[in-house]
Formats: C-alpha cells, sequence, structure tokens
C-alpha cells in the first residue's frame, strides 16, 4: 500500500490524516514547527490563549464529526447571565442592543442575497445606510476584515445570520483549542499515523504516494512553486490579549457598529484560561492594508476605556499581534468558495486549508477541505473511503 503524506499539523492535516488512517491507509504527518495545531495552538503557562479568539459554531460539519469520534471533548456555551452583558458600540456609546435594522437583516436567508453586488449596496437597499453599515461591521467577529460591506453579499449575509443566531451557535473549547489538537493528535497515533514534528519540508515526497498539503496558502505557494495561482484574499487583524484582575460588572462582548472590531472576556464561560482572580480577554480589531498594528491597538484600547473601567491599573499581562493572511478567505463579488485554489492540484498532490475551495465558516473550511483532500488521495491510492 502507498503511503499517504500530510503537509502540516493544523487542525487541517490532522483531520486528513485521521480521515485517510480511518479507511486503513498508512499515513505520515509533517510538520515543521516542534507542536502540532498550526494556528489552533494554545499558550503554555497562566494564560491560555489561542491565536486569536477561537470558536467552534454548534451548526458546523467538525462538531457532529469531532462528537462521533469522542474528539470533541468539554465544550462550553456562554451563560445567560454573561450572555446579557453583551455591549455594542455605535454613535460612540456602548449600548445594550444592536439596532433592529440590524436584527431585521441578520434574519434574511442568505439565498436572498447576491453573490456579484457587494454587502453594503445590497443591504442598504433592504435596511438602509446605517443598518446596513452596522450589520457589515458586526460580521467581523467572523470575517477578520476591514471592509466587510465591499465583499460579496451572499458571502456576508450568510455569515451574519450564523454569527447573530440565538441561541448562539458559538462555542469554546474548554482550555483552550490545543486540548482538541491533542485529542485529535492522539487519535492519530492510535490509527497508526507517523507523525514527524520539527520536519520542514523543502519538496513534496510524491514518490511515496499522494500528498495532501495542509499548510497556508503562502507557504504551499512556495512548496509547489506555485506562489502566484496558489492566492486568495483575506483579512488583516490586529489580535490582543489582555489578562486583568476580575471586577464585576465588566462587559462580557464590545462588538463595535461604528468600525468592524470585537473584544470578548474569554473567561466567562472558561474561567480556567487564567489565573483566578483575573480574566482573559481577547480581541481583534482589523487593519487596512495602510494601517499599521498601532492602529488596532488604539481602537482596543478605545473599547477597552468604555468597556473595562479602570483597565490600565488592572493589567496583569498583555500580548499583542498582527495576523495578515491568517484568517481565512474572504470573497470578493462575483465570487463564491468555488473560484479559491482548488483540492486538487494535479500528480497526485492535494490542497487543504482556510483559503481553498471548500464551503463553510472559518475553521470549517479547513475541516472541509481536509474531509476531501483525504477522500481524493484515498481514491487516488485506491483504498475504499470508510464510510
Amino acid at each position: 500500500m502507498r503511503r499517504i503524506t500530510v503537509v502540516g499539523g493544523g487542525f487541517a492535516g490532522l483531520t486528513a490524516a485521521i480521515t485517510a488512517a480511518e479507511s486503513g491507509a498508512r499515513v505520515t504527518l509533517l510538520e515543521a514547527h516542534q507542536a502540532l495545531g498550526g494556528r489552533a495552538r494554545t499558550a503554555e503557562g497562566p494564560y491560555r490563549v489561542n491565536e486569536g479568539p477561537h470558536a467552534i459554531y454548534r451548526g458546523g460539519p467538525h462538531w457532529s464529526w469531532l462528537k462521533t469520534r469522542g474528539l470533541l471533548g468539554p465544550v462550553v456555551a456562554v451563560p445567560p447571565l454573561e450572555a446579557a452583558r453583551l455591549r455594542v458600540h455605535r454613535g460612540g456609546a456602548l449600548r445594550r442592543t444592536p439596532p433592529l435594522a440590524l436584527l431585521r437583516l441578520a434574519r434574511r436567508p442568505a439565498g436572498q442575497a447576491p453573490v456579484d453586488q457587494d454587502f453594503l449596496t445590497w443591504a442598504t437597499s433592504q435596511v438602509g445606510e446605517a443598518g446596513a453599515r452596522a450589520a457589515a461591521h458586526f460580521t467581523g467577529v467572523a470575517l477578520f476584515h476591514h471592509d466587510p460591506g465591499s465583499l460579496s453579499a451572499a458571502f456576508v449575509q450568510a455569515r451574519l445570520r450564523r454569527a447573530a443566531s440565538l441561541p448562539p451557535e458559538a462555542h469554546f473549547v474548554r482550555g483552550g483549542w490545543g486540548a482538541l489538537v491533542d485529542r485529535m493528535a492522539g487519535r492519530a497515533r492510535e490509527l497508526g499515523v507517523r507523525i514527524e514534528t520539527g520536519a520542514r519540508v523543502a519538496e513534496l515526497p510524491t514518490a511515496e504516494g499522494p500528498v495532501i498539503v495542509a499548510t497556508s496558502l503562502e507557504a504551499a505557494g512556495h512548496l509547489l512553486g506555485d506562489s502566484a495561482g496558489l492566492n486568495w484574499p483575506s483579512g488583516r487583524t490586529t489580535l490582543v490579549d489582555i489578562a486583568l484582575r476580575t471586577r464585576r460588572g465588566d462587559a462580557w462582548v464590545i462588538s463595535d457598529l461604528d468600525a468592524p472590531g470585537w473584544l470578548e472576556r474569554f473567561t466567562a464561560q472558561d474561567p480556567t484560561l487564567a489565573p483566578a482572580g483575573e480574566q482573559l480577554i481577547q480581541g481583534q480589531l482589523p487593519i487596512a492594508p495602510d494601517e499599521a498594528k498601532a492602529d488596532g491597538l488604539a481602537h482596543a484600547e478605545r473599547l477597552l476605556d468604555l468597556g473595562f473601567p479602570g483597565w490600565r491599573e488592572r493589567t496583569t499581562w498583555r500580548g499583542s499581534s498582527v495576523a495578515a493572511g491568517r484568517t481565512g478567505a474572504v470573497d470578493p463579488p462575483g465570487t463564491t468558495w468555488r473560484d479559491r485554489p482548488a483540492v486538487r492540484r494535479g500528480d497526485g498532490v492535494f490542497l487543504a486549508g482556510d483559503r481553498t475551495a471548500a464551503p463553510g465558516m472559518l475553521a470549517e473550511v479547513s475541516f472541509n477541505s481536509a474531509l476531501e483532500a483525504a477522500t481524493l488521495a484515498l481514491t487516488s491510492s485506491g483504498i475504499e473511503v470508510a464510510p
């Protein structure tokens, strides 16, 4: 039996490796870093932060897949009392409820929104410009993009509906996504997957059999010698992590409707992420191509001033970074996920990741592309795919 090689040990790579091994394939997984997980890694130490806010949506395809295999583990929802502390920033002030126009728009079926028109234009025709801009900015939580209104209306509307659903679809892996990665890695090893960390790949090992490249598009383009062809727009955002001494009355979420931006107190649903007596806030503040990390940090501080009084004096730890091209695909008007770089690359090479031609929101794109890549690799090796 020919071996299937997976390059990349993040969420997509582990999904592909498990899927292939469950069908009886011999699988090798190569990860350049010393730790698995990719962008799903969770920092060690007292503050267990992910690379940006991470949630798993209950309606997504990976939920049932993980649960069936006993990999989902303990997940937590937001307690109702904390959910009542959601605040929206509108007109320079914090408010308890979003505008009615945003709520009305969020109920519209995604199929009503056109693919070939930008979201702001279409939404303005539905609820007026003020409501359309508020809705576009609200979807920043699921897009990490500085101008959601410029993207395909169909693409944004589908994410608006899920981000604003009641009860909320978003759940959180207790202990951070690193706990999920550990369970997936354990399952892969049980199935006989050979996992090699610190294994940087300079060229594709196609002689041994099919190869699944589960890396960023930039890394995949370099490896496949197709940097121009393997490209698709993504967001650019300042990621902020702040630990504060606990204070009653702090907001749970601040969603900025004046400009895309989102802060969330993650210890509201999972107190294990920070030491006792402290709370962990994570946020993403999208920045335009001509803006700097400092612009995102200034945006975060304005929101913190409103929702977390005295936060500067209460800060016990903080970190920040910029994520560019690492926040998933965004579809411009006239395009859908089918127009992104294809999973099948030819010559026994298949692509998986969050900017590939696969449906879904956020990590669901990685998951769906990994399933397809593994299925195609198995079929090309003459191996029957396990149900």
